[in-house]
């Protein structure tokens, strides 16, 4: 059957879970970070992410965050779902849940910790595909999941009626071209490494999901606007400069969702600390934090 045209596109924010300082989902905070991520022109969302903390929360937290995030967004965004587990029949209850509630898509990564052959993942994503009538968003990150999907085993996959999209986040640019080579029209590939975002909208990604943009909703969406709408690649590169430093700390620096997470702080929208094992962010680290938002301040008043 022949696949619909390409619908989502731009940045898509992978969200964090707000807590309170009990540990405990801050609903209101997490309603008031929807809001000023659409407010700052950001296309999408992504809640229940590896920056969501999905495998930190119980079943029940994780519809009550699906909830929250739709009800806040009240349809001016396309939200996708993150609905990973361990196992196909878990993977498939979350993708059903996310398609009652109403999300436009959920995002797939391959099972963690059991590490799944290629036939087997493609036997699991066949299943799911056949469960969910809306679309799927694959996650190829192999430094979390322990599982690479090679572009040709993506371009597989994306003979499924349901998988449109990839968001690709080994951070190899040839990857993301391979996979347009290989797929075309197929498959939208979105960037999932936040220090290559420029290069891979310049070369024809139809977008980019990140976690920083979190901390940085404008700059994100800008540098989409430049570098995709207005093929302003002189603004665009500019832009990206300003911002890079800030995005490789936190993607360089072992501590993405901590960090992510203090810098909301630092930016006016605390989100408190993620849940053990994970630890907030120390003082040293805010302070790198803030040298590197404060250089990126700089960087756009000056402009």
């Amino acid at each position: 059957m022949k696949k619909q045209s390409t619908r989502l596109h731009g940045v898509f924010t992978a969200l964090v879970t707000p807590m309170k300082g009990d540990g405990e989902i801050h609903h209101n905070k997490l309603a008031s970070l929807v809001d000023h991520q659409i407010s700052q022109g950001i296309h999408g969302l992504i809640p229940l992410g590896s920056t969501g903390e999905f495998y930190a929360l119980s079943p029940t937290e994780r519809e009550q965050v699906l909830k929250t995030t739709l009800d806040a967004a009240a349809g001016r965004v396309p939200v996708i779902a993150g609905a990973n587990a361990g196992s196909t029949r878990e993977v498939i209850g979350f993708a059903r849940q996310a398609e009652q509630l109403g999300c436009s898509g959920v995002m797939l990564a391959p099972p963690y910790y059991s590490l799944p052959t290629p036939e087997e993942l493609f036997t699991h994503f066949s299943a799911v595909d056949a469960a969910i009538g809306i679309p799927i968003m694959l996650y190829n990150y192999p430094g979390r999941t322990g599982v690479d999907m090679s572009p040709e085993f993506i371009a597989r996959l994306a003979t499924l009626q349901n998988i449109r999209y990839v968001k690709e986040s080994t951070g190899e640019m040839q990857r993301m071209t391979t996979l347009m080579r290989l797929c075309g029209d197929r498959l939208g590939v979105f960037c999932g490494c936040d220090s290559i975002a420029l290069e891979s909208l310049m070369i024809g990604a139809i977008g980019w999901v990140g976690g920083i943009a979190n901390v940085l909703p404008h700059s994100h969406a800008m540098l989409y606007e430049l570098a995709v709408a207005n093929k302003d690649f002189v603004k665009a590169r500019m832009l990206f400069f300003d911002i890079l430093p800030t995005l490789e700390l936190i993607e360089g620096g072992g501590k993405y969702t901590q960090w992510v997470k203090a810098a909301c702080g630092l930016m006016g929208h605390p989100c408190g600390a993620p849940r053990p094992p994970l630890a907030a962010a120390t003082k040293e680290e805010c302070a790198q934090l803030r040298h590197a938002l404060r250089q990126c301040a700089e960087g756009q008043r000056k402009k």
